[in-house]
């Protein structure tokens, strides 16, 4: 990448201007982010420890709470860092490049996992006999690497388009993270078209997950119809509503940030 421009660091301004608020909103992140680590930390164990947990949708689960793991460490802490000592963060040029890659490599590949989760009980549900061939280890090994090699590479186009710009209008960022929309706008030259164009990006990125998750689990819903026993149908049903409502939330909240 290209540093074109005379900026050796950024700075990340404080959430807010008085101490008492910068208080509430350390004990926030920290109330949410130990929750998190605790939250994926005993997933990551139970599944590690538990050998009749050894199968593909814990096997995708186990993945998913360490890139969940990963996008949580990679910024909160700086934020808390902010909001604690009441002070403007300073962090290097590479330091922000390599914060930003980490955070949206980490988002993508939790994206990716969900829509490969949603897949799991689609063929869990509608094709049970043909489960052991489509998802045996092999295969689940094949598309785990699959998600983490497309957020990889979707992380390096999204870094290669933004930071291949020089960067003139100042250093200091109001936002509590370092997102490639703030980062765009510091560049010396129209940004606009690449802005757009990292919102399209991931807006298709993310609604073709998404429509692939909803036509799995509208598949799914009238495999359950059909399904003589009550008791069978509550089943399966529990199996597809909270992830259909983990994708929501994740994809709802992000489209409210971007």
């Amino acid at each position: 990448m290209s540093k074109s421009s005379s900026i050796s660091h950024f700075l990340l301004l404080a959430l807010a201007d008085t101490q008492q608020l910068q208080l509430l909103h350390f004990c926030l992140l920290l109330g949410i982010s130990l929750a998190a680590l605790l939250a994926n930390g005993l997933i990551i164990s139970a599944i590690a420890c538990g050998h009749h947990l050894h199968t593909p949708i814990f096997f995708f689960l186990l993945n998913l709470a360490l890139s969940d793991l990963g996008s949580i460490c990679t910024t909160v802490p700086k934020a808390m860092h902010n909001s604690l000592w009441h002070t403007t963060t300073t962090i290097s040029y590479p330091g922000c490049v390599a914060q930003l890659f980490f955070f949206l490599f980490f988002i993508s590949a939790e994206l990716f996992l969900l829509t490969i989760m949603s897949y799991d009980r689609y063929v869990s549900i509608c094709k049970p006999l043909h489960y052991g061939t489509l998802l045996g280890s092999r295969a689940c090994a094949h598309m785990a690497a699959a998600a983490w090699a497309s957020a990889f590479l979707n992380a390096l186009m999204h870094m290669a388009n933004t930071f291949s710009l020089p960067l003139c209008h100042g250093n200091a960022l109001d936002q509590f993270l370092y997102e490639l929309p703030q980062i765009l706008r510091l560049s010396c030259s129209r940004s606009n078209l690449r802005e757009l164009g990292h919102l399209v990006v991931s807006l298709c990125i993310a609604f073709g997950c998404f429509v692939f998750i909803v036509f799995s689990c509208v598949q799914i819903f009238r495999a359950v119809l059909r399904i003589p026993s009550e008791q069978g149908r509550h089943k399966a049903f529990s199996t597809c509503l909270p992830h259909l409502a983990m994708v929501s939330l994740f994809l709802g909240t992000g489209t409210f940030a971007h």
